[in-house]
């Protein structure tokens, strides 16, 4: 495929899918986060208090760390086009379901539901990844990522305009339904409108599903590790819903998910044992070998790029509040715009961030944005409500483009590890961002907001270090096709 220039004004080819496929991202979006901004209004017609909201807010991400799992295993298994048509129509249950919940059980029932349509993300990385050349991958995931995760400042801005124009104090129920009715129209235009590959192109399985083909014992082990923080989070976020005066789960029930939980891991880990079990014991050839330390640096990089703009975005605007409240006389709303500011730079510097990986090299660009986030999230934490709202807000944004420059960086580099395994290795990457939001707002729920900061700075120096072990994807990668011939795909 020639790596001719990017024109995002063209509708055809390669750049037809991108936009077709940031859409449904975006979309996927608006759905995961109808809620947020109607919040208020659903917990003043269903009766809650802000203890049952909190819990709201965490099942809305509990079900999307292992989603984001199953569904890079069912892409690379069935392709993007027929997992993202499917997942956005699933979607649209739920939705219907939220928006004629008559109780807080089930409105509770359907947003946990509704975590699955978060790893929407996963699918658009392996697609991408298919249509576009390694020279040009990471501005397209860029695109794909910061275009797509606007979603959810969409629903922000039009779903309360939307409640209000229904009319009503039911109004919010007709607008999360509205956004259920356009996701399941458009798994069906999506499914029609797109291709896995470009015409000629094989669409590469791996040969085993339920886990990631690993090419050396130790490898193996280092997997296994890998996937311990995901089990671990599940049971945090288990533990903080029946914790509490308003637990949502009884201790008994409780017990039950955690066995569970734990026995789910134990599968997994005979899952990454049969998988590879015939492979390491033959040998794999080192021109299809990969070293799984890439993937899992990468983890490391999503959990603190994405995963701290997860819970950052959450406490920005009542952080800004608080701090700015008495000393300088800040609204509510004002703290919410100034709040938004954070997320709003997504739809910029993670195309950005995607853009300088392909020109500068893939180590060298994650390395700096990694180092600008510290630097940012240390300075973040020097804020006292006597400076210059102006400053605060400058030094957020520029902490803000490191952080989300650093996700479009982390995803250039997904897609050239192991191309038919592309789906599963976004969805272990995409699932350690959503690991970092969970444990980053605990510790937000132990410390002051600084304290917060710093230790978001301590952890991202950390994770700098890690980086410094990734290898610059370069060459070649090895893929077999059906009739066992061998392609060769670039790297570089």
């Amino acid at each position: 495929m020639p790596s001719s220039k990017l024109n995002l004004f063209s509708f055809s080819g390669k750049t037809k899918i991108l936009h077709m496929t940031w859409l449904a991202f975006f979309i996927s979006f608006v759905v995961w986060f109808n809620h947020a901004p109607l919040m208020l209004v659903i917990a003043q017609t269903l009766g809650m208090n802000s203890a049952q909201i909190k819990t709201i807010l965490i099942l809305n991400v509990a079900l999307t760390i292992p989603a984001r799992i199953i569904i890079g295993m069912l892409v690379d298994k069935f392709g993007p086009k027929r997992t993202y048509s499917t997942l956005l129509a699933a979607g649209s249950v739920p939705s219907f379901m939220l928006a004629f919940a008559s109780s807080f059980e089930q409105l509770a029932l359907a947003r946990f539901l509704l975590g699955f349509i978060g790893a929407g993300f996963v699918i658009g990385i392996r697609m991408v990844g298919e249509w576009f050349p390694a020279k040009q991958v990471g501005i397209a995931e860029g695109i794909y990522g910061g275009w797509g995760n606007f979603g959810s400042a969409a629903a922000a801005g039009v779903l309360p305009m939307l409640a209000l124009w229904f009319g009503g104090a039911e109004g919010w129920r007709y607008a999360v339904a509205t956004t259920g009715i356009i996701a399941l129209v458009y798994a069906g235009i999506y499914f029609f409108s797109v291709s896995d590959t470009p015409k000629g192109s094989t669409y590469f399985k791996p040969k085993k599903a339920g886990a990631m083909e690993i090419s050396s014992r130790g490898d193996m082990v280092f997997y296994m590790l890998m996937t311990l923080p995901l089990y671990s989070t599940l049971t945090l976020l288990t533990w903080k819903l029946s914790t509490g005066v308003t637990a949502l789960l009884s201790m008994p029930a409780a017990l039950v998910i955690y066995t569970v939980i734990w026995l789910l891991f134990i599968l997994n880990i005979n899952k990454i044992i049969h998988v590879n079990k015939e492979n390491l014991k033959q040998g794999v050839a080192e021109i299809h070998r990969y070293k799984f330390k890439q993937v899992a640096i990468l983890d490391l990089a999503y959990f603190i790029t994405f995963g701290s703009e997860l819970a950052v975005v959450s406490m920005l605007p009542m952080y800004f509040f608080e701090t700015f409240h008495v000393s300088q006389g800040i609204t509510n709303v004002q703290a919410g715009l100034l709040g938004g500011c954070f997320a709003f730079i997504n739809l910029v510097a993670r195309p950005a961030g995607g853009w300088i990986s392909d020109k500068f090299g893939r180590k060298l660009s994650l390395s700096i944005f990694v180092m600008g986030l510290a630097v940012g999230y240390f300075g973040m934490s020097l804020i006292t409500p006597e400076w210059p709202i102006p400053l605060a807000v400058l030094l957020t944004m520029s902490c803000s483009c490191f952080v989300s420059g650093g996700c479009g960086a982390v995803y250039a580099i997904v897609p050239l590890i192991k191309r038919r395994m592309t789906g599963q290795i976004a969805g272990m990457v995409g699932a350690y961002g959503n690991v970092g939001g969970v444990l980053f707002l605990t510790v937000l729920s132990l410390v002051s907001p600084s304290e917060f900061f710093v230790i978001i700075a301590v952890v991202a120096v950390a994770v700098l270090l890690a980086v410094q072990f990734i290898d610059e994807p370069k060459g070649h990668m090895a893929e077999v096709q059906e009739d066992g011939t061998v392609e060769m795909i670039e790297l570089g």
